[in-house]
This record gives structure tokens, C-alpha cells and sequence, in this order.
């Protein structure tokens, strides 16, 4: 009898499992059929909050742990890796970070923050609804913002939050403000995890992601797929196990690599 590896989905959402201006997942549907079928956990690690990814995971019949805000926190839902439900922060507080950025936009700095926008503004520029607009501001330990200044003082900017021990990051629509921890840190947390509840299989994560703040979950991934769209690009990673960019964009994109990435990974059944 063969036994199956342990293999373990890290996604990002945005311009990734989810198409950026509709927000469906729809053509990742087959492959995320697939993945049930082989009890394979979908985990979504995105800069997107808890109380947004709750919904989202409602919707995707997901019951897997997930990772929030790019990394600000692992959450495990009961039944998973232990019997009840954990929430494992990694982060600076959000207050911490609120405080620095109020300091900066006093020296002349001009961003525009979710904490200073309504839940009507945060749709806007979104294009979410109301109600997820409202989830998207509720934060654990990370602040996103538009940056409303000259190039020169982005990087003075993010010098000085580098400073404090916070980090700058860019994302696919918004700068994050952040503490010095990313997506790739939790991965790996919950990677380990797995590892100890299943010692006798081999923990294989595949990791995908469309932008640069999806670098380093991708370089730490035994596999790392670069889903084509609007900054895919720009993100060049090295120290992957083995690196695949998708031909379609968004959740096409998704569906045509794990179907392949699973083609090789799983026993052929004889």
C-alpha cells in the first residue's frame, strides 16, 4: 500500500485563487474538488482579515487553518490540528502601528489609511460591499494604505518604519504596514504542525501567490507557483524547490497548476 504524502495548499487570494475584479473562484473549482477529495487543506494566507476570510472560507466549504493579514496570525479552527480552536499572533499590534503612522503623516509624509477611511470609502477603492468593506477593517496587526506622495518619500518612509521594527510591503492594490514577520513564517509554523500530527508521511507544501509580498512564502515552498496577472512579472524568486508560472490568470491560472502539480504528486492509483 502507498501512502500518500502529506501535501499541504498555501494560497494567496487576490489575483490568485480569486479573480481581482470579480472576486470569484469559480474556474479553481475542479482542482479544489480534487484537492477535498484527497483531503488535501486549502490554506489561505493573504493580507485579507480574519472576519473576511470566515466569509470567504464559508463560501469555499473550507475548514482548513488559515492565515490573516500577511502573516499577523495563524488561525486554527477546532478539529483541525488540535482539538480546539487556536489563534497564533505573530504581530506588532495594530495600535503600535497606528501610532508610527500618525507620527510620519505630522513630518509632511501623505498616505491614506484604512483606519482613516468610513467602511463606504474602503468599498470604493475596493470594490468591495459595505459589510465586507466592514471586515476589511477589522484588524490584528496591520494597516493598509495608498500612498499619496512622491517616490523619494516612499523610501524615507519605509526606512523609517524600518527603524522601529516594522516593514513596508507591497501588495497587490495597497502598501502594507507591518511587523517584521510575513506570510512565510506562518506557512512554515503550520507546516511543522502538520509534520508533528502525521510523522510518518511527508509534508510537501505547494505555495501560490501573484505579487512580491508572496516572495518569500514561495521561496520557502517545496513548490512555489507564480499565477499570472497584473505584478506577477515582477516577482522573481530564487531557493525555490521548484518554481511553475501559470499560463491562465487568477483562479484559471490556479485550477490548470494545481491539476498539474497533482498529476505529479499523488500515487497512481492501480
Amino acid at each position: 500500500m502507498v501512502i500518500e504524502p502529506q501535501i499541504l495548499v498555501f494560497t494567496d487570494l487576490d489575483g490568485t485563487l480569486l479573480d481581482h475584479h470579480s472576486y470569484s473562484f469559480q474556474p479553481a473549482l475542479p482542482a479544489l474538488q480534487r484537492l477535498a477529495a484527497h483531503n488535501i487543506p486549502v490554506i489561505l494566507n493573504s493580507s485579507k482579515t480574519r472576519p473576511e476570510m470566515e466569509a470567504l472560507k464559508q463560501q469555499l466549504d473550507n475548514t482548513a487553518p488559515f492565515i490573516v493579514e500577511n502573516g499577523a496570525a495563524a488561525i486554527i479552527p477546532s478539529g483541525n490540528l488540535s482539538e480546539e480552536p487556536e489563534e497564533i499572533l505573530f504581530a506588532a499590534p495594530r495600535d503600535v502601528i497606528l501610532e508610527q503612522l500618525h507620527w510620519l503623516r505630522s513630518k509632511g509624509y501623505e498616505f491614506r489609511g484604512f483606519n482613516d477611511m468610513s467602511a463606504a470609502d474602503v468599498a470604493d477603492v475596493t470594490g468591495l460591499t459595505i459589510q465586507a468593506a466592514t471586515a476589511a477593517k477589522q484588524r490584528i496587526g496591520t494597516e493598509p494604505l495608498m500612498w499619496q506622495g512622491e517616490e523619494y518619500q516612499l523610501l524615507e518612509m519605509k526606512s523609517l518604519l524600518e527603524q522601529v521594527g516594522l516593514q513596508l510591503i507591497k501588495g497587490g492594490r495597497f502598501y502594507h504596514v507591518m511587523g517584521q514577520y510575513d506570510k512565510a513564517d506562518a506557512m512554515q509554523y503550520l507546516a511543522q504542525r502538520y509534520q508533528a500530527i502525521n510523522p510518518q508521511k511527508q509534508v510537501i507544501s505547494i505555495a501560490l501567490g501573484d505579487s512580491p509580498n508572496d516572495a518569500r512564502m514561495l521561496e520557502r515552498a517545496d513548490y512555489a507557483v507564480i499565477i499570472k496577472g497584473v505584478n506577477s512579472d515582477k516577482l522573481m524568486i530564487t531557493g525555490a524547490g521548484h518554481v511553475m508560472r501559470s499560463q491562465g490568470e487568477g483562479p484559471t491560472g490556479w485550477n490548470e497548476c494545481i491539476q498539474s502539480l497533482l498529476n505529479q504528486l499523488l500515487p497512481v492509483a492501480h
